[in-house]
């Protein structure tokens, strides 16, 4: 996803396309990994978890190389919908693995670390993204990605076991949708898994609308971006430190509180140095780190209470837990392409209407029912 970020601006030049238009080759794509989330989950559970591991990789391929060919931005577009959808394979049976080999206590220990990588490679992938772009092209951002996919699949076909013990019967459609319905009727369970939602539409909106900002609003080079854009996930990174060294001396519910109240000062702080007059990036990206600093105290926690809800159900909580994380991120990054006006404003706002979204839903939640991690 981040790597063409910065691209954004150079597509729709390219394209000669709108902003709105061009935006569509990250909110669609989006949309794509939400719906993957609720496939790959039940398929891995009947059919395993390394040929199902395999086909997402080939489908990524297959997505990656059609970005590259493509010659006009409904092509790419298309491209991008079957990358993403054969990518968000990885987002779901990673954790699965993990779950197959490790108990409880060691799974969530592994599980933690897997997030701390996982905010790596995005961290350094828009700065790779930008000099990519301006060396070769921003079509060889999908060579690489095809490259890496195919040397992740080699990886995996030749190293990686079979770690589902017992496949699971898939009994249809209906019983998928009856757990989501029974998931949905816990107001416990909605307070936590749309405190999560809300918090990642902060983070996406962010990413999605500051690489053309940069370019149009501070006027400053798409390659600008990613050096910028280092302190967003060094943020959360700080943040999920702080959730796994307090997390068995703080009650869990107020490290909750904690991290979305920094949430909502931070970006109000960005409001408010942007009517001070300071326009520079840094006025914007420090606010938003801080921000997200909070989001990453908030995120694992709010995961965990939101599964924790119906332990029997944890995989159908787990999934349409990211299946609400993408879908209201998808159309959140492409509603700030709709409301851009020329000004970070439109933006910062619908930040803060999120952040303060999290924290309301949150509360909801813990009205219900109280969760602590004893």
């Amino acid at each position: 996803m981040q790597i063409l970020l910065p691209a954004l601006p150079v597509i729709k030049e390219t394209f000669e396309v709108s902003t709105e238009v061009a935006q569509l080759t990250l909110s669609l794509s989006m949309l794509a990994i939400a719906l993957g989330t609720l496939f790959y989950g039940p398929l891995s559970d009947k059919y395993g978890r390394k040929p199902v591991m395999l086909l997402g990789l080939s489908i990524t391929l297959i997505g990656s190389i059609f970005c590259f060919l493509a010659n006009t931005i409904e092509l790419l577009i298309l491209g991008r919908i079957v990358q993403a959808f054969g990518g968000a394979v990885g987002l779901v049976l990673a954790r699965a693995i993990v779950r197959d080999v490790y108990g409880a206590q060691e799974a969530a220990r592994v599980i933690a670390t897997l997030v701390m990588v996982m905010v790596v490679i995005p961290m350094l992938s828009p700065a790779l993204g930008g000099e990519l772009m301006l060396r070769l092209g921003w079509e060889y951002v999908f060579v690489l990605i095809a490259i890496a996919c195919i040397v992740i699949f080699l990886l995996l076909l030749q190293s990686l076991p079979e770690t589902l013990k017992e496949p699971v019967p898939f009994t249809g459609v209906a019983a998928m949708l009856s757990n989501y319905v029974l998931l949905f009727r816990s107001r416990a369970f909605c307070g936590y898994a749309f405190c999560v939602t809300f918090v990642s539409v902060v983070f996406f909106s962010f990413i999605s609308a500051a690489p053309e900002i940069m370019v149009t609003v501070l006027e400053r080079p798409p390659t600008e971006y990613g050096y910028y854009f280092v302190m967003i996930p060094m943020g959360f990174m700080a943040g999920n430190y702080f959730a796994r060294h307090f997390g068995r001396s703080m009650e869990l519910n107020r490290m909750i509180s904690i991290g979305a109240s920094i949430g909502v000062g931070g970006i109000s702080l960005a409001i408010a140095l942007q009517l001070m007059g300071f326009h520079q990036p840094i006025a914007l990206f420090a606010p938003v780190a801080l921000a997200v600093l909070g989001n990453g105290i908030t995120l694992p926690n709010a995961q965990a209470a939101a599964i924790n809800q119906f332990p029997k159900f944890a995989g159908s909580a787990s999934g349409l837990t990211g299946f609400l994380q993408m879908f209201f991120s998808g159309i959140a990054a492409q509603l700030v392409a709709v409301i851009f006006n020329g000004t970070v404003y439109p933006l910062l706002i619908m930040m803060l209407i999120a952040s303060l979204l999290s924290l309301i839903f949150f509360n909801l939640g813990v009205r219900v029912k109280p969760l602590t991690t004893d």
